[in-house]
């Protein structure tokens, strides 16, 4: 274990690594993670070996030849024999590593026969599962404070989320992984899964935990402003508890089901729109509206946001054509959710437009009507 001091300098310039960090790697709970970690141990055995017989040689002959024990040196040169031996030796060491690293690879590539599928989409900043086989499909947010603390009351820091991605032990879990924006990478170090998120490509890769439990990871591609704050978590659970969850989740997604054609008050939609922006909006346009300068676009008092509402939807939803930091959220959120938060920032800090946004709106404008 690190020493306190060390962990919280670590934590500070690294704000997802756990403060309980380790010298070695995560204990492994699948077959891949686990060739991973046995042939790190094996290449770690064998470079130890390599320096204490390299250096055991050197300080040998540096003592037993040295000059002032009456040593000289002798002059060779193309020596046939060591030639041979210190060109067979590397050879022979590297086809011992590259046998097992080959195995591994194989395995972490060969995604046949599995039990189940699951899309994984990444944006910024936020993952979206899709369970294609069930019709299942939700984000997942991270939902640790971003206050710039080390608060860990609900859980490890920048580690949490509201949504982890639930999957049976004893199941191989195939994902297809895509992006929606820019190159993401889904990481968890204990499933032995790293694999890139590419926009307009569909990777896959593949795990199959071994026991329940809860196993943490992050995007591991520099992705933008706020990648540190896009954390992964996979809860494996026993395929009985897997089933119970599943269909809980299929009640809960039909009960939040919302109706397009129902006329919301506007306190109504600044209350939902307000959760909405803190959760998708904030982090490029700032809690009270201001945005970042000369990289992220203020709404406070914009004129977007206070006099033109077709192009303020048409924004929303498709995402700007000037601007690519500007993401199109017509597929990240619903008629609602789009109509709560355009209500929500016509109306916040100041803006007071008295602008409410309906659904309905949201609908007919996808359809190419405003």
């Amino acid at each position: 274990m690190l020493p306190l001091r060390l962990a919280l300098i670590v934590s500070a310039l690294s704000p997802g690594v756990v403060l309980a960090a380790e010298l070695n790697l995560q204990p492994p709970v699948t077959s891949v993670a686990r060739s991973i970690y046995d042939l790190h141990t094996l290449l770690l055995y064998i470079t130890v070996a390599i320096v204490v017989i390299v250096f055991s040689v050197m300080f040998y002959a540096i003592i037993r030849h040295r000059k002032s024990a009456g040593r000289s040196a002798k002059q060779f040169h193309e020596n046939t024999t060591v030639e041979i031996i210190w060109t067979a030796i590397p050879l022979l060491i590297l086809v011992g590593m590259a046998w097992p690293a080959t195995q591994a690879i194989l395995a972490q590539k060969s995604t046949r026969g599995e039990d189940m599928t699951v899309k994984v989409t990444g944006y910024q900043w936020k993952w979206q599962y899709d369970y294609l086989d069930d019709g299942v499909a939700f984000m997942s947010h991270l939902t640790t404070p971003r206050d710039g603390t080390l608060k860990t009351a609900g859980g490890p820091y920048l580690l949490e989320v509201d949504e982890p991605l639930v999957v049976p032990t004893g199941k191989k879990v195939r994902l297809l992984l895509t992006a929606n924006d820019v190159i993401h990478s889904w990481w968890v170090p204990a499933l032995g899964v790293k694999q890139d998120a590419i926009p307009g490509y569909v990777r896959d890769t593949w795990f199959k935990v071994d026991k329940p439990g809860v196993y943490r990871g992050q995007c591991a591609e520099l992705c933008g402003k706020d990648h540190g704050f896009m954390p992964i978590v996979v809860d494996a659970r026993s395929p009985e508890d897997y089933q119970q969850w599943l269909a809980a989740k299929k009640v809960a997604a039909a009960a939040k089901a919302e109706d397009p054609n129902k006329v919301w008050t506007l306190p109504e939609l600044m209350a939902r729109g307000e959760k909405v922006y803190l959760q998708n909006c904030v982090a490029c346009h700032m809690a009270n509206g201001a945005g970042v300068p000369g990289t992220f676009p203020a709404l406070a008092g914009s004129k977007i946001a206070t006099t033109d509402k077709p192009g303020h939807i048409d924004m929303v939803l498709n995402g700007s054509k000037k601007n690519a930091a500007m993401a199109a959220w017509g597929k990240q959120l619903s008629d609602t959710e789009i109509a709560a938060v355009i209500s929500y920032e016509r109306n916040a800090w100041g803006n007071n437009t008295g602008d409410a946004v309906q659904p309905k709106d949201i609908k007919a404008a996808r359809g190419g009507k405003v």
